[in-house]
């Protein structure tokens, strides 16, 4: 019997490897493991430097150009993927940014401009993205949607500020995701990881202490790795989670019990 967790057959597109320690990289690795034909996305060509050893090491044929703050590079990507696969099987949104006097500020000092760029290129365009894969994935007889949130959409993490906010926004985005999706076989759902040292962890004040915190109160005592993350998600696309909907699935050593 073929295994619910083996993906050989499936077209997957991966957006936010930034180098080798990204959590999408995990994503990857777990994925082309079992068996994906991946599509990776750079924003630029100055990312692409970035991450050509791992699209090479992971022997990926299809990287393309795609800035979420462009539409017409969004119709681009589409364009190409159906011209070459006309499907998607699953899709991995791994995309946030927030300006530095934001994220470190108050809140209620966020800025407008501000405020909409972060709600924009890290809550929004997982809206996009689900707009621009919803005909791929229909060809393909239903699909998978992944983001990756953090435990500050839910509670104060200090110097998180307004990513907070956007956080909660695209889990509430999963929900409803899923809701309008369902009736294609579509399914749509949030990773939470633990804190663990990527490039955009790196501009978090702190964080360094919020991984101590986790090692220490988590029930298991450990912090998450890109492998982790990795597992749960291409257990999320695959088969095996073909009635897993809607949801925010932690992976963070249990930390997000603790009071």
């Amino acid at each position: 019997m073929k295994s619910l967790l083996n993906l050989e057959g499936k077209v997957g597109l991966i957006t936010g490897i930034a180098n080798e320690k990204s959590i999408s990289t995990g994503v990857a690795e777990a994925c082309v493991e079992a068996g994906a034909t991946l599509i990776i996305t750079y924003q630029n060509e100055k990312t692409r430097a970035f991450i050509e050893p791992v699209i090479n090491r992971l022997g990926v044929k299809d990287a393309y150009l795609m800035d979420v703050t462009r539409p017409e590079t969004l119709a681009d990507v589409y364009e190409k993927i159906n011209a070459r696969y006309g499907k998607l099987d699953f899709a991995i949104h791994s995309m946030a940014f927030a300006k530095r006097d934001d994220l470190h500020g108050r809140v209620v000092d966020t800025s407008q401009d501000g405020f909409a760029m972060a709600m924009d290129v890290s809550t929004h365009s997982f809206v996009r993205l689900a707009k621009m894969v919803e005909p791929l994935m229909e060809k393909a007889g239903g699909g998978s949607l992944v983001t990756m949130t953090y435990l500050g959409s839910e509670k104060v993490i200090a110097n998180y500020g307004v990513m907070g906010l956007c956080k909660a926004a695209l889990e509430a985005a999963t929900r409803y995701m899923a809701f309008e999706l369902g009736s294609k076989n579509i399914r749509v759902n949030a990773v939470s990881p633990g804190p663990l040292m990527t490039r955009a962890a790196s501009g978090i004040a702190g964080f360094d202490g919020l991984m101590a915190a986790a090692v220490e109160r988590s029930p298991m005592h450990s912090l998450v790795t890109p492998e982790d993350i990795g597992a749960l998600t291409a257990f999320l696309v695959s088969d095996a989670g073909r009635l897993v909907t809607g949801g925010v699935h932690f992976v963070d050593a249990g930390y997000n019990i603790m009071a």
